[in-house]
């Protein structure tokens, strides 16, 4: 399900301040009450309602791309929790890029951006996609040039920043509109807060395998479910984060995804690879591929039929309801 109605946050909200057009004015963004505990990064980050409002129209943008064919939401998509449902992205032209579409949800509470964390924040993210030619292939400069352009993106720049659009704002546009995107109340959300019904009794004992046994939460930790960390699972041959440090140790090391509204977010793992979840569960079962740097924890779990159902069902029960916090329909 997806809505853009903040009711659904629960009053878990900071509150929202009126923000005035100038960038000195920005407000923090505002952090459902389940992911406080973790949203260091999401406090620390400059918002405001109007700047992600921006940044809402740029994500739907196709003009942005050179073919004028694609935008970012041509992968994100709100009913697939923002993926595109395909192993691999595909961009202008159905050129196919090397990994999976990663989920913008949540990310307002992510360390580092992409797979291999190449990008330390999401204003440094939002500008790849563009640029990239497999994937909407216009130059950043011919971007801002077309915004310019644009009487209509001009006023809503100068409003909002002083100053006509530049690459900087439209980084900070469209990564604002990121930071207001969420997932809340799961089954999960509801049981921890204190509804016992919540949660089915196979979710429940899923739960404690999560937590225990099954290890899962020595990497998918916290109220996101991910340590934002780097780990080499075995899957494929791209070398991943050791691309970006040039490591040995780091070859073939990806980061931890969030496990928020995964049975949304199929097929899995960085390639695509996996169709299903009882494919990735089997596949930590039985301790992964063999690499000279496999991650240690990867070794098999020995989990029994009903085991592997009663961590299906808690897994199942991190899906909630995905909302983009209500944001004003346009700046002026």
């Amino acid at each position: 399900m997806h809505t853009t109605r903040t009711s659904l946050l629960g009053g878990g909200l900071l509150a929202l301040c009126v923000a005035t057009p100038a960038v000195a004015a920005w407000v923090h963004a505002p952090v459902p009450s389940a992911y406080r505990k973790d949203a260091k990064t999401a406090r620390d980050a400059s918002w405001s309602p109007e700047l992600a409002a921006l940044g809402r129209q740029l994500f739907h943008e196709k003009r942005l791309s050179r073919t004028g064919e694609v935008s970012c939401a041509s992968c994100h998509r709100p009913e697939l929790a923002f993926t595109d449902g395909k192993p691999v992205a595909e961009g202008v032209e159905g050129r196919r890029g090397m990994r999976n579409t990663p989920s913008i949800v949540n990310r307002s509470l992510g360390t580092t951006q992409f797979w291999d964390g190449r990008a330390k924040t999401l204003e440094e993210q939002a500008l790849g996609p563009i640029q990239n030619p497999l994937e909407m292939d216009m130059p950043v400069d011919r971007a801002v040039a077309l915004l310019n352009d644009d009487d209509d993106y001009r006023a809503q720049f100068q409003a909002l920043t002083g100053a006509p659009p530049t690459a900087q704002s439209l980084a900070a546009a469209l990564a604002a509109y990121e930071r207001s995107v969420w997932s809340v109340e799961s089954a999960y959300d509801r049981y921890v807060a204190g509804d016992r019904s919540a949660m089915s009794a196979s979710a429940r004992r899923g739960m404690k395998l999560f937590n225990g046994r099954a290890r899962c939460s020595e990497c998918h930790s916290g109220s996101n479910f991910t340590d934002e960390k780097f780990h080499v699972l075995g899957v494929g041959t791209d070398p991943g984060r050791g691309g970006v440090t040039g490591k040995a140790t780091d070859q073939g090391a990806f980061k931890t995804p969030s496990l928020r509204d995964l049975s949304r977010t199929a097929p899995y793992m960085h390639d695509g690879s996996m169709a299903t979840l009882d494919e990735v569960v089997e596949y930590y079962d039985r301790g992964g591929n063999p690499r000279p740097n496999l991650d240690h924890r990867m070794t098999p779990l020995r989990l029994s039929e009903q085991d592997e159902e009663d961590l299906l069902a808690f897994l199942r029960a991190l899906d909630g309801n995905v909302v983009e916090l209500d944001l004003p329909s346009r700046v002026n």
